[in-house]
């Protein structure tokens, strides 16, 4: 055989302008070196959802905006912070969905879904677009969600944080430590309102900027602020465990409770409120050490149906960040899952080859065998060296004889040896190898 020849380079044409495109600032692509740590964690999501009796849903990308300008309960500035308005041909006003919590409440109420489930448990996994970069740079991550609605027993925020907490642990996680608090509700939150606001007011003066901003228009925002001499000034707030009505205390407790008869290891945080005017009672967020920032967080939200113009519709939903779970998997060396499948790898010589090794290839496939293939590569020696940077033990090789004589050569690749076979007889001969 001779050499393989050198790929040739096109010359850019007269003219031409060279290739500028990168993806937008904010955004990232997953890549094919990344797909096993996807893989693992959609796999375990989905293995995870079925344990817990979840049902899949997903809403589009594109909603109504007035549904999260006027509807979702969320303070304004932080709307106009973060939602994508699109532009249309017609007179809609339609944004990209930043909140898929939010549409899978619309998508229940417009399809009555309490008439499929009563609760709905559903489970999505969906993109979140934002205008803005977050803390960690990007304007898209990928949540994987769990929302139960319908009902508001204390049970359901338990079986929500069960979930996550299963979902984490199936994954190798270690040392996941839960924080959670209450929200209140619509009878005790506000005085408790009133008191933290007459607190920051009389600390105005080491407050950031953007925190005397928010002192006027969304009170508990303050509380997620980093700036040092914020965070000093949030130490000495009042907390709402001491203003909670009987009925968001005794909720409380039995969250706490559950959380506790199954072992999960949490700590309170007295200030952990959520930023928009929608989350009431439990309030949760799961870390690991090795990261500042939660990898899955979530919340009660019984209210925000009645903005939609329905009656209150207890709902719970707890997310999970993907990109920050991958993260901490590669920070706590936790490696994904190899792939047990067995290969073979399909060595096909000249163009006469390309169609019979097609239909093998397939036949194999259709059997349950995966199968690899770099038919672009002409020379035996350039595809064989593929297998052997994939580390495949298996070799199948078809050129124009063995077309001819309908017959393959099984080539053993860790000892070289190799045995031609009949091809009507190749998937079971394959099948004992592998199984060998």
């Amino acid at each position: 055989m001779g050499k393989e020849p050198k790929p040739q380079v096109k010359k850019m044409q007269k003219g031409a302008k060279p290739y500028t495109f990168s993806t937008v600032e904010g955004m990232a692509d997953i890549l094919p070196r990344d797909q096993d740590w996807w893989k693992l964690v959609l796999q375990l999501g989905n293995a995870t959802s079925e344990l817990h009796d979840f049902n899949f849903i997903e809403t589009p990308l594109i909603e109504e905006a007035g549904m999260f300008e006027e509807g979702a309960g969320i303070a304004k500035e932080f709307v106009e912070k973060h939602l994508f308005l699109l532009k249309t041909g017609g007179k809609e006003r339609v944004a990209l969905s930043f909140c898929p919590k939010v549409s899978v409440l619309r998508s229940y109420l417009e399809h009555r879904l309490a008439y499929f489930a009563s609760p709905l448990k559903a489970f999505y996994m969906l993109p979140v677009l934002k205008k803005t970069r977050t803390k960690e740079g990007l304007r898209e991550s990928h949540e994987w969600g769990f929302q139960i609605i319908g009902e508001g027993d204390p049970i359901y925020d338990g079986e929500i944080i069960l979930a996550i907490s299963d979902f984490l642990k199936g994954l190798k996680l270690k040392q996941l430590m839960l924080k959670i608090n209450s929200g209140g509700c619509r009878v005790c939150r506000p005085a408790f309102r009133q008191k933290i606001k007459a607190y920051y007011r009389n600390e105005q003066e080491r407050l950031c900027k953007t925190c005397e901003r928010n002192l006027e228009t969304n009170v508990f925002a303050l509380l997620h602020c980093e700036e040092a001499e914020c965070r000093e000034v949030m130490a000495g707030a009042p907390i709402i465990l001491d203003y909670l009505c009987q009925n968001c205390n005794n909720h409380f407790k039995s969250v706490l409770e559950l959380v506790e008869d199954n072992e999960i290891a949490y700590e309170p945080d007295a200030h952990l409120l959520p930023i928009n005017d929608y989350g009431m009672r439990t309030i949760f967020e799961l870390y690991v050490p090795e990261l500042r920032l939660p990898i899955a967080s979530g919340c009660r939200f019984d209210y925000l149906a009645e903005i939609f113009g329905a009656r209150v519709t207890p709902t719970v939903n707890g997310t999970l960040n993907i990109e920050r779970v991958i993260e901490a998997m590669k920070l706590q060396g936790i490696a994904p899952h190899p792939r047990t499948k067995p290969k073979v790898f399909f060595v096909v010589l000249g163009d006469q080859a390309k169609k019979g090794a097609l239909r093998l290839m397939n036949k194999l496939r259709s059997s349950g065998v995966a199968v690899v293939e770099v038919v672009g590569k002409k020379t035996l020696k350039a595809q064989l060296k593929s297998a052997e940077r994939m580390n495949i033990s298996l070799a199948l090789l078809l050129g124009q004889k063995e077309i001819f004589e309908g017959t393959v050569i099984v080539r053993d690749m860790t000892s070289g040896a190799q045995e031609t076979i009949l091809a009507e007889k190749l998937v079971e001969e394959v099948k004992r190898r592998i199984t060998k």
